[in-house]
């Protein structure tokens, strides 16, 4: 039997970032990928251009649908835009036995787009966070979640994921690619154990979509029954992969994708 999970996300066009980056991500992996789209997007490498939200009941709808039908071995979930659809998201999850949940806090596109409502952060926190076997924030989305500022040192990091987790989740995994350095630390850590995963920044702008993309190979490892610490490890790792074979493509003038299919062609 082939582990499945679902991703309640964003529609990226252009292939990078979003739904399609999760269902990449989870076929590389070798786990069956099924969506539900909170919100259309007009993206590009260059930018966000339009957002279409899709309505909370139908979000709720298209996770039911699939819930109700196919055994789940994980839930990704990435961006939400709304409270109303966090709430939505909450609700229909809660009605079933899923897998562990990741979440990624989707706040900011890299290219600076907001793709959070302000008064979202509140139900994100409270209705989601709680649900969470893992949650996966970069630095500035774990000081709007905390309303701190941006952590700059580890210290302020363990300080931070310690604070993460008296929110709800089981495990915080908080990503370290903002701080200076030539190495990209995350800290991972459920409050007894802690974890730090280094691993050398890679020199290339093609690296949209790379919180999608390390959330759901997350959950596709979750998915094949992998334990925590081995599933972000694993994830990791085939993060890195994808960020060094990023340059082997060339989609768009701006940020480019990762290549997810590095290990395959």
């Amino acid at each position: 039997m082939i582990a499945k999970a679902l991703s309640i996300a964003g529609s990226d066009p252009s292939g990078g970032a979003g739904i399609q980056a999760d269902l990449k991500t989870f076929s590389a992996l070798g786990v069956y990928g099924m969506s539900a789209v909170t919100a259309l997007t007009a993206q590009n490498t260059q930018g966000v251009q339009a957002v279409h939200l899709s309505p909370a009941d139908f979000v709720a709808a298209q996770i039911t649908s699939v819930l109700s039908d196919v055994e789940t071995h994980a839930i990704k979930i990435g961006m939400i835009a709304t409270a109303g659809i966090a709430s939505a998201v909450a609700d229909a999850l809660g009605a079933f036995d899923t897998g562990p949940v990741v979440l990624d806090p989707v706040m900011i596109a890299k290219g600076g787009a907001s793709l959070l409502d302000p008064d979202a952060v509140g139900a994100l926190r409270d209705a989601l966070l709680p649900k969470a076997a893992l949650v996966t924030p970069n630095l500035p989305e774990a000081a709007a979640l905390l309303s701190m500022p941006v952590a700059t040192t580890r210290a302020d990091m363990e300080a931070q994921a310690a604070r993460l987790l008296q929110l709800g989740p089981e495990w915080v995994l908080l990503k370290g690619g903002h701080l200076e350095g030539p190495d990209s630390p995350d800290l991972l850590t459920n409050g007894q154990a802690q974890f730090w995963l280094e691993s050398p920044r890679v020199e290339t702008r093609n690296t949209h979509g790379t919180g999608c993309t390390l959330s759901a190979a997350c959950a596709a490892e979750l998915a094949k029954s992998a334990d925590m610490s081995d599933a972000v490890r694993a994830a990791k790792a085939y993060v890195t992969g994808a960020i060094a074979g990023a340059d082997q493509l060339d989609v768009g003038s701006g940020h480019g994708p990762t290549h997810h299919f590095h290990a395959l062609w």
